[in-house]
């Protein structure tokens, strides 16, 4: 054998051991997507493993892609112009107000086209009589 080939051995000996140590480590991590939840999700595909750790490591795969997602919706939601206020009491609030439109940018870049229905409201009083419309 010449370097090259022992190295590259080396080099997956070394994923291996990585990868045996990450799946042990799955055994004691609780992660924020229950199993059961993840195990219902994973049977309703079609698709059922008795591994624990297979299970935590679909869990921690989800749990990060909805991470990012929300991050990604988060920077859509500061990127949108800020509207106008008159009042000094509302200038003062700076709350960020995450939309439904926010969410369907962020998913479409991970290849999700997410669209609500068209009766859809994203404020309380769309939809309501203006004559009886509390404001």
């Amino acid at each position: 054998m010449n370097q090259g080939q022992q190295s590259g051995e080396a080099k997956h000996e070394d994923d291996d051991a990585a990868l045996t140590e990450f799946l042990a480590s799955l055994m004691d991590y609780t992660p924020t997507i229950p199993d059961d939840l993840v195990e219902h999700y994973l049977a309703k595909s079609g698709f059922q493993c008795p591994d624990v750790r297979l299970i935590r490591l679909v869990a921690v795969a989800t749990q990060k892609f909805v991470a990012d997602v929300a991050s990604d919706a988060l920077q859509h939601c500061k990127a949108r112009p800020a509207p106008v206020v008159k009042d000094k009491k509302q200038q003062k609030d700076k709350r960020l107000i995450l939309t439904m439109e926010d969410l369907s940018k962020a998913l479409r870049e991970y290849g999700v086209n997410f669209k609500h229905p068209e009766y859809f409201a994203d404020s309380p009083s769309t939809g309501i009589d203006p004559a009886t419309r509390e404001e």
